[in-house]
């Protein structure tokens, strides 16, 4: 709710400098996952089986498309669709929860995923014409 409140007092200009900021985190999370993979599964998740490492450079490469396109052109409809992605990110990691070697990786990707989601939409930027933020 104060995300919501917050957007809603904030500037066009103001919307869109969250939105990048926000998709710079998404950037640098890719760029860890793409550079990085062993030491990232190592630090959240030692049980993920090094096997499918590709996994997490693959969703690495996801990320750093999905955030530079979001941090060139911050707009409501791109910001929506990348939410959009997350979000079935996120539910595609439901059926692993509770596994004992995909488990935690599941949990701590897919929960960010949802929180990335929900909170870019809170910060977007208004639509073309939309006049519900203060200008």
């Amino acid at each position: 709710m104060r995300a919501h409140y917050i957007a809603r007092m904030t500037s066009a200009p103001a919307a869109r400098l969250l939105s990048r900021l926000m998709a710079l985190a998404g950037l640098a999370s890719g760029i860890a996952l793409l550079a990085r993979p062993q030491q990232a599964v190592d630090r959240i998740a030692p049980a993920f089986p090094a096997s499918r490492l590709w996994l997490v450079r693959a969703l690495g490469v996801r990320l750093l498309l999905q955030h530079g396109a979001v941090l060139a052109m911050p707009g409501r409809t791109l910001i929506r669709v990348s939410s959009a992605v997350d979000l079935l990110h996120a539910a595609s990691m439901v059926p692993f929860v509770s596994s004992p070697h995909y488990g935690r990786a599941a949990r701590v990707s897919g929960g960010l995923a949802a929180a990335y989601a929900a909170a870019a939409l809170a910060v977007a930027p208004p639509a073309t014409g939309d006049r519900r933020l203060v200008h």
